[in-house]
């Protein structure tokens, strides 16, 4: 068997489909259920329903074998993981983002709101830049508003909510799509199974 991690919501429907159409089907998978753990013994797979930052960190510990996570997430945590293939769903992009008439002073500290605060410091350890990280968990274009912050470092999929809220994306970090991960111990032991699944995963796409 196969033990798949799968993020809760759209993107793990979007990645579901993939598997189905790839020949591994859980039908049971789509019922109006709480269920979160489904097994399709005949093609031989385990699925599981888990929240989108933990599907790295179940494949990392090796209680999933394959898991499907965004390249965000992959980026912020640095999981000990194997990332096999881009899915290409899911697509969006990390940006910096500031109020429109924001001018940076690189005499002073840049005060940075976001969700992703190793990706924040990485990208401004980079340009040798001194920041003041500011972590929120929600409603990240509301801090250049009140003040809070100067600049965002956040997902920005349309940039429609940065500019219904006076924002501009300022500078793209990295663009983002869903990958399929694999533990370490998983593709040694697997590895004929996972590379099997993977031929039929990109006749899929």
């Amino acid at each position: 068997m196969l033990n798949i991690a799968l993020p809760k919501g759209r993107l793990g429907e979007k990645a579901y489909d993939l598997f189905a159409r790839a020949g591994y089907p859980c039908p049971e998978l789509l019922s109006d259920s709480r269920k979160l753990l489904f097994e399709n013994p005949q093609q031989g797979v385990c699925y599981f329903w888990v929240k989108p930052a933990d599907a790295a960190i179940y494949v990392a510990r090796g209680v999933a074998d394959l898991g499907v996570c965004g390249k965000d997430i992959l980026m912020e945590q640095s999981p000990d993981v194997y990332e096999l293939m881009d899915l290409g769903i899911g697509r969006c992009r990390m940006d910096v983002a500031a109020m429109k008439d924001f001018a940076d002073d690189p005499a002073r500290t840049l005060r940075v709101a976001t969700k992703f605060p190793r990706v924040a410091r990485w990208w401004y350890d980079a340009l040798g830049r001194t920041i003041d990280i500011i972590q929120l968990s929600g409603s990240i274009e509301l801090a250049p508003l009140l003040k809070l912050s100067d600049v965002i470092v956040d997902i920005v999929e349309t940039g429609a909510t940065l500019r219904e809220n006076g924002l501009e994306s300022r500078e793209t970090l990295f663009d983002i799509s869903a990958r399929l991960i694999a533990g370490r111990a998983a593709y040694q032991f697997k590895q004929q199974e996972i590379e099997t699944l993977m031929n039929r995963m990109r006749e899929a796409l």
